[in-house]
């Protein structure tokens, strides 16, 4: 899997109006993301990861770890990895929300197996949908390196409501 970090780091970001979110089913939202017709998550550029992959039931999100993201014992800040699994386990479930549904992330439960630091390089964090239904959907996401090594995985639960 190839990262390309330029690419996705130059998309603009903001906050969708809602009465825009209507308009999309989940997987068409990520799809106008990916395409630059729609803005990224600011949090996406706060601290550096972009959308890489959409299909219906699995999202793929990647970043480049770097100095800026160390807690102050000289590894990445396990919120970075928090992050990045929330958003590709919710977005999976979100990948597969028919127009006019959105959700929240209800719990997610992680675990950091090894430390992720600046000379990691390349990550992805793939989630991919367990179960969607109508009012609750379940998810799971792993945080990889370039090589397939395991960094940290988790669990979500969404809830699914009308926007």
């Amino acid at each position: 899997m190839s990262i390309a970090p330029l690419a996705g780091l130059a998309r603009a970001v903001g906050e969708i109006p809602i009465e825009k979110l209507r308009e999309y089913s989940g997987i068409e939202l990520f799809r106008a993301m990916m395409a630059g017709e729609l803005p990224s998550a600011p949090i996406a550029a706060t601290l550096g990861f972009w959308l890489q992959e959409a299909e219906p039931g699995r999202v793929v999100f990647a970043a480049v770890p770097e100095k800026r993201h160390y807690n102050p014992i000289g590894s990445v800040h396990g919120g970075f990895a928090a992050t990045l699994l929330d958003s590709a386990m919710s977005c999976a479930v979100h990948s597969q929300l028919a127009k006019g549904f959105g959700y929240t992330t209800l719990e997610f439960k992680i675990n950091l197996v090894r430390p992720i630091t600046d000379k990691t390089g390349p990550i992805t964090c793939e989630g991919k949908s367990l179960a969607v239904g109508k009012r609750i959907g379940t998810s799971e996401g792993r945080i990889i390196d370039a090589a397939g090594k395991l960094y940290a995985h988790g669990t979500a639960t969404c809830l699914i409501f009308e926007i």
